[in-house]
This record gives C-alpha cells, sequence and structure tokens, in this order.
C-alpha cells in the first residue's frame, strides 16, 4: 500500500498528538485500511435509503469514523487506551485532512461527534438538518481517504 505522506505541518500535528498520549505508534496496517474504507463505503451507499434523520446521521458518524480508523491504521497509528478515543480520532482527521474542502468535513466530525454522545446519552433528538450536514461530511471523507491510500500492484 502507497500512502501520500503527511506533510511537516500534518506530521506536526500528529506528532502532538502522540505527545499527548492521545495516539500510540503501531505499524502499518494495509488489510485494517481497506477494511474500515470498505466498510465507510457500505455505510454511504445505504445513506439515501435511509428515511429517519438519526438513522441517516447514526450511518453517516459511522462512515466518518470508519474512515478515520482506515487513515489510522494507513499511517500506522492507534487511539490510547481509555476514554476520549472517538475525540483522538477526530483530531488525527482533522490533522490529516487539513485542505479544503476535507478540511471543513474533518472538523465537522467533532460537532457530529458531541450531537451523536447528545442523542445517545440524552435523547436529544437530531435535525434533519444536521443529518443531512453529517452525510455530507461523510461524503466528502471517504474520496479524500480514498485518495491518501493506493493499493500497490
Amino acid at each position: 500500500m502507497a500512502v501520500i505522506p503527511l506533510s511537516t505541518g500534518q506530521q506536526r500535528s500528529v506528532d502532538a498528538l502522540v505527545a499527548a498520549r492521545r495516539l500510540e505508534r503501531v505499524p502499518t496496517d494495509e488489510r485494517r485500511c481497506a477494511a474500515f474504507l470498505e466498510q465507510a463505503e457500505t455505510a454511504l451507499a445505504d445513506l439515501p435509503n435511509v428515511r429517519h434523520a438519526q438513522n441517516k446521521y447514526n450511518l453517516a458518524y459511522d462512515a466518518a469514523h470508519d474512515v478515520g480508523e482506515a487513515m489510522l491504521a494507513a499511517y500506522g497509528y492507534r487511539t490510547a487506551h481509555g476514554p476520549g478515543q472517538h475525540d483522538a480520532l477526530g483530531r488525527f482527521l482533522a490533522a490529516v485532512f487539513d485542505t479544503p474542502p476535507e478540511n471543513a468535513a474533518s472538523r465537522h466530525y467533532d460537532r457530529m461527534r458531541r450531537d451523536r454522545n447528545r442523542q445517545r446519552y440524552n435523547a436529544q433528538p437530531i435535525t434533519i438538518a444536521a443529518a443531512t450536514a453529517a452525510a455530507e461530511a461523510a461524503t466528502v471523507l471517504f474520496p479524500a481517504g480514498r485518495t491518501r491510500v493506493h493499493p500497490v500492484p
């Protein structure tokens, strides 16, 4: 697997996450990367068929999260054990996807995470607008992730 190298600024941001013990260095894992990208693609394919905002939102969140997991595997990182793993993944997404239009989508992941927690733990309803924005963010992140990794023939 060939991966587009991180820029100096991207690497600095990722190194800061490692130094803060939010991420850990691990061997790259091509199969894990491919599996998470496949899961994201499957989730995105189902988005047009989902009728309820909450379900659309959760599916979009899962797809965006899967892109993050794929990028972690591709670059040789994992979130550190303990609380805040989804937050760390979001910070990693923001470090890797730092140029338009992906940077807006990667930053939106954090809002998705917070909204999902409110929905999941406080029964706060998800609006149609929020579900649409989540679907748009995930739809931007997936091809951006796919572009960063290339199978080696």
